[in-house]
């Protein structure tokens, strides 16, 4: 009996290429002694984006191919939990220190991004694509179609603002004299969310599940603050 073509074939072509670029990214991650210049999410999504440009494959298709890998990313967040549980009496006692640097961080995180748009001379629907740039991207593109952004520009921002500040963050940080893991992957995962807590883990697990806390706690926040203060910041602004 004759078969029609195959249709998983692409799918399967997409997760092997998604899993096996991310394998060669953390390779040269390794041979680069761990440079957090050296990302291997930024280096898998600048292979991945070559390869899907070089070969035509609309991003849908490849969506479609990876999509299991974009399903663990609930357990994975789910899994935070673990490592910051063993933390709990450490959080306790930081409870306070904590909550007030949530608040810096995440104001730092929105002005900077407005001031930066401003500078540019962006639109309105550009500053608002831009505000939650901090937020990890599930809440992010939620918040950006309240407040009037493009939800696809966002996670783009989003997923820029990730890898630079997992890049970047230790660069910052050393110079400024933070060395306790917990203060550092707290601000990494405030500025940075999903993949600066990835980079959060490669110090330690203290650091790891700091920077879980603190991308949770920023996006919970965010969430319920930057669409009321957004339209009177951006009305003072236009004044």
């Amino acid at each position: 009996m004759l078969h029609g073509p195959r249709t998983d074939c692409p799918q399967h072509s997409a997760l092997t290429a998604t899993i096996g670029v991310y394998v060669f990214a953390c390779w040269v991650h390794t041979l680069a002694k761990r440079s957090p210049l050296a990302n291997p999410v930024a280096i898998s999504v600048a292979i991945l984006i070559a390869l899907l440009k070089l070969s035509g494959t609309p991003y849908g298709t490849y969506f479609e191919g990876a999509r299991f890998i974009h399903f663990l990313l609930g357990p994975a967040i789910i899994a935070l939990a673990v490592p910051l549980h063993r933390q709990m009496p450490k959080l306790r006692e930081a409870l306070v220190p904590l909550l007030g640097g949530l608040v810096a961080g995440s104001a730092t995180a929105i002005v900077s991004a407005l001031g930066i748009a401003m500078l540019l001379h962006c639109s309105g629907v550009a500053v608002a694509s831009i505000a939650p740039k901090s937020v990890t991207a599930a809440i992010a593109t939620l918040i950006s179609a309240r407040i009037g952004g493009i939800p696809a520009l966002t996670a783009a921002i989003v997923i820029a603002t990730g890898i630079s500040g997992a890049m970047l963050g230790s660069l910052v940080l050393d110079p400024l004299g933070v060395r306790r893991d917990d203060v550092r992957g707290f601000a990494i995962g405030v500025a940075s969310h999903g993949i600066g807590t990835a980079r959060a883990f490669q110090i330690s697990e203290e650091a790891g599940a700091f920077a879980g806390l603190g991308m949770a706690m920023n996006g919970i926040l965010s969430a319920f603050v930057l669409p009321i203060i957004f339209p009177a910041i951006m009305a003072w602004l236009l004044a």
